[in-house]
């Protein structure tokens, strides 16, 4: 089975992130056929609307496979990591037609920011929402994913989030206007169907304007975080904690 399912339903080009066993885990080939569908999806004039969800139904995308991160040796290793991840971002973000991410399980990490780079987002009761890595990974975020974050929930709350390692309740970000709609899972079919042909009724020249417009203001100001990348991604604090997490053990944090 393929890890990442993308079919064209109609107008719809719908995603699935297909590693349920390991609640939908991002590998790198899951990475780029990301991008490949938001290429497919600009491309195919029939295409009016992206949807992604994860398999399984226990999570959405429970973050990047941290096997991933066992060969980096240095600052300049998560430098490249963070932008891959940001193209990749920026692409889904820059998507012409509607996206919508539909969330039930864990929507965590890597899975918070694709959540977060799309347009809508549909959840179910249940859902969880964070990035847990103060607790984890003592990794960090780059400067855009932090920009995504504040420009959605706030900085209060992105710090709450953040700082404490908070997983939010589906609730909590439905209440925040993170999630757009929140719903039962026996629900979940029947909002989706009707967001999807309220989406699809609307002028696609009118939607496009505004998410275009949108993500620009985002982005008008966002500075250069390399500095902040390189410091944390280069720390002992990170080299032990990503072979601590594989085999699950408490990391002990020493600030350096």
């Amino acid at each position: 089975m393929s890890e990442l399912i993308v079919t064209a339903d109609g107008p719809v080009l719908r995603v699935v992130f297909n590693r349920p066993a390991q609640h939908n885990a991002l590998t790198w080939a899951m990475w780029d056929g990301l991008y490949d569908a938001c290429e497919r999806a600009d491309a195919d004039p029939g295409i009016k609307l992206l949807t992604i969800s994860g398999a399984g139904g226990r999570a959405f995308v429970s973050g990047t496979d941290i096997s991933q991160f066992a060969d980096f040796t240095d600052g300049a290793d998560g430098i490249a990591y963070e932008r891959k991840v940001q193209g990749i971002i920026d692409r889904l973000e820059r998507v012409k037609v509607p996206t919508v991410a539909v969330v039930q399980g864990y929507c965590v990490g890597a899975g918070l920011i694709v959540a977060a780079a799309c347009d809508l987002r549909l959840a179910v009761v249940g859902s969880r929402f964070g990035i847990p890595i103060a607790r984890t990974l003592g990794n960090c975020l780059s400067m855009n994913t932090y920009s995504l974050l504040v420009h959605h929930l706030g900085p209060a709350r992105t710090l709450d989030m953040l700082l404490r390692a908070r997983m939010f309740t589906a609730e909590e970000a439905h209440a925040a206007g993170f999630v757009s709609e929140l719903c039962e899972p026996d629900e979940l079919a029947a909002q989706q169907a009707e967001t999807e042909e309220r989406l699809l009724s609307h002028a696609p020249l009118s939607m496009w304007a505004a998410k275009e417009a949108i993500r620009r203001l985002r982005l008008a100001n966002l500075p250069d975080g390399d500095d902040i990348v390189a410091t944390v991604f280069g720390s002992d604090d990170f080299h032990t904690a990503v072979p601590a997490f594989l085999t699950k053990q408490q990391p002990t944090w020493h600030g350096h």
